[in-house]
């Protein structure tokens, strides 16, 4: 059995780092007989200036990006069908939001020591694109915590205090010193890196050869 450690770099607010993660774990499935992954969520804020009440999506993206209110609704299409290609349920509407997802990441930070944190990272994906519930809400959050099988009392402790607040923002720092500037960046062994919401096939690929695991055969997925 071979072992490989991965970096998830992303971001709660991402949707592309939602189906980049669906992508990911199939690909980790369909090896699972022959490699063992440990699998580490890493945090970035591509709005780390986003106020705590949030902002709403259409506007944020026409301000960033210079989009119109057409090429907003035919991006959010086409995003929605690509999502649900990976399993995923986006609702996105013209009222969906964004927002600031720093406490977001203070919960990972948590769950990385003492629980399954890839539960935790679906349910807040899950929460964000498809129940449109908020990622800055204090309570939102511990409720999502104990659905992912959390501590709620200790969830709510290290959202109402500046519990982990110095090592995450640390950690943020951290890849962005080592380049990363968009997401999701997923790094292998510390040696290799692939850069976006990849499919499983494509990273099937990656992890056979960073793995040194035989091709997949011919007429496979990969």
């Amino acid at each position: 059995m071979k072992r490989l450690k991965v970096d998830f770099v992303s971001d709660v607010a991402c949707p592309w780092c939602a189906i980049g993660l669906a992508s990911f774990v199939e690909a980790v499935g369909r090896l699972q007989d022959q490699l063992e992954v440990e699998l580490h969520f890493q945090p970035f804020e591509l709005n780390r200036n986003m106020p705590p009440e949030g902002e709403n999506l259409n506007e944020h993206i026409a301000n960033k990006y210079g989009s119109n209110a057409a090429q907003i609704e035919e991006n959010r299409r086409n995003l929605t069908a690509i999502a649900a290609e990976s399993g995923l349920t986006f609702n996105l509407n013209r009222d969906s939001r964004i927002w600031n997802t720093f406490d977001a990441h203070r919960l990972m930070y948590w769950a990385e020591k003492v629980g399954n944190p890839l539960l935790l990272k679906q349910a807040l994906f899950k929460a964000n694109f498809t129940d449109g519930r908020s990622m800055s809400d204090p309570d939102v959050l511990t409720e999502i915590a104990v659905e992912a099988g959390l501590n709620g009392e200790r969830a709510r402790e290290i959202l109402t205090t500046e519990t982990y607040l110095d090592d995450v923002d640390e950690r943020m720092n951290l890849w962005l010193e080592r380049g990363i500037r968009g997401v999701p960046a997923i790094i292998f062994d510390d040696r290799h890196i692939v850069e976006g919401g990849q499919s499983a096939d494509t990273f099937e690929k990656v992890l056979r050869k960073v793995a040194g695991l035989e091709a997949a055969p011919t007429g496979a997925r990969a």
